[in-house]
């Protein structure tokens, strides 16, 4: 099946939604804990997490178009910072259900069950549940043109990690972690590593690496 621009165009919205959502192939699954100034917590599902740098440590994240709707993308914007969690397997069904469209007086983390987790001088809350927690600083916001989606850049300022995913060379084992992907809009995978290959040199074939 090949599909031209004006078969995706013509398509019924969620159909065409469900499709390219899917295009982009697996994706992070990632809570985003936010605060408003009073101190209500947030907390929305999200799987546009993508690694910008290492030096300062940079992700992004694309939040869809919308104004004081998005919860997330206001609070953020307000408090300057903001928490980035794995979802783990035995998280998904509370971790989607964040996706609900809640009233901004609502707790997404009362109304799922998941727990609220503060860190010293940071003002966003984390998921204690998830295994892996990052707390966030924004250090950049630009609204696009093509499509009135915001991006939103971050600073890594904390991490916590479990020790037993940490390979040697620096690198996460997130089979360990419990990491799930996601594909689509509602499509959950548990990962499994194939394996790991060595860095690749011109003058070298592939290599695998042992572990």
């Amino acid at each position: 099946m090949r599909l031209s621009n004006d078969d995706l165009r013509s398509m019924p919205n969620r159909e065409r939604a469900a499709l390219v959502n899917s295009l982009s192939g697996f994706k992070s699954a990632n809570l985003i804990g936010t605060a408003d100034a009073a101190g209500n917590c947030n907390l929305a599902i999200m799987s546009s997490v993508v690694h910008l740098g290492s030096h300062p440590p940079l992700l992004a994240l694309v939040v869809r178009p919308g104004g004081e709707e998005r919860h997330t993308l206001h609070n953020l914007l307000n408090s300057g910072c903001y928490s980035i969690n794995h979802v783990a397997c035995d998280m998904v069904e509370s971790a989607h259900q964040t996706a609900a469209r809640y009233d901004r007086a609502i707790s997404e983390f009362e109304a799922t069950g998941l727990t609220p987790q503060w860190w010293d001088d940071f003002a966003a809350p984390l998921v204690a549940e998830a295994p892996i927690k990052l707390a966030m600083g924004l250090r950049e916001h630009q609204k696009l043109a093509i499509n009135d989606t915001h991006l939103v850049i971050g600073e890594v300022l904390q991490a916590e990690i479990p020790a037993a995913c940490r390979n040697h060379d620096g690198s996460l084992d997130l089979t360990v972690a419990g990491t799930v992907a996601l594909t689509g809009l509602d499509s959950y995978h548990r990962a499994a590593r194939l394996k790991r290959m060595a860095y690749a040199k011109p003058d070298q074939p592939p290599r695998a690496l042992d572990g």
